[in-house]
């Protein structure tokens, strides 16, 4: 083999070995990792009102994510929510909601987890989060009582930005 076919070769190589290696965080992304902006619209809370607003950011390393929430109620008070918690089934603290101090996550695949929050050792609420296989559009489904003991459900609706 001349010296310049080979030469042609080992570039090939490289080039190919480059994109692989370029393309496998692409790949390996977690579709849930980034900020989320609710659709009020397309969202259901029973028994209402609806928040006015909310953006939801993700960070996801392995099988850890953090989540930070800002939501606007009732009149344009915001509260934050927000955990740091693994993909394990295992409780790990909840802050911002009186109701709740642990959350637990369990993934169902690469695009659905459910999970569950706790306020001392109870069982509150009850969900499953599913991303869409565009990785546009989130959907969390919950249900569990409000704190007079009444059924509560909700179906939010969140684009990615």
């Amino acid at each position: 083999m001349s010296s310049c076919w080979r030469t042609a070769t080992l570039g090939l190589i490289l080039a190919v070995a480059a994109i692989a290696i370029i393309s496998l965080p692409v790949q390996a992304g977690d579709p849930l990792a980034g900020t989320w902006e609710l659709n009020v619209a397309k969202s259901k809370y029973s028994p209402g009102p609806p928040p006015k607003g909310e953006t939801r950011t993700y960070e996801v390393t392995g099988q850890q994510e953090k989540m930070i929430a800002r939501r606007i109620v009732g009149e344009g008070t915001p509260t934050l929510l927000q955990f740091t918690a693994n993909r394990d089934g295992k409780d790990y603290p909840y802050e911002g909601w009186s109701r709740a101090d642990t959350i637990s996550l369990t993934p169902v695949d690469t695009f659905t987890a459910t999970w569950t929050l706790k306020k001392a050792g109870e069982v509150v609420l009850t969900g499953t989060r599913v991303i869409s296989k565009d990785g546009k559009i989130m959907t969390i489904s919950s249900k569990g009582t409000d704190a007079t003991g009444q059924p509560w459900e909700r179906i939010e609706v969140f684009d990615k930005r």
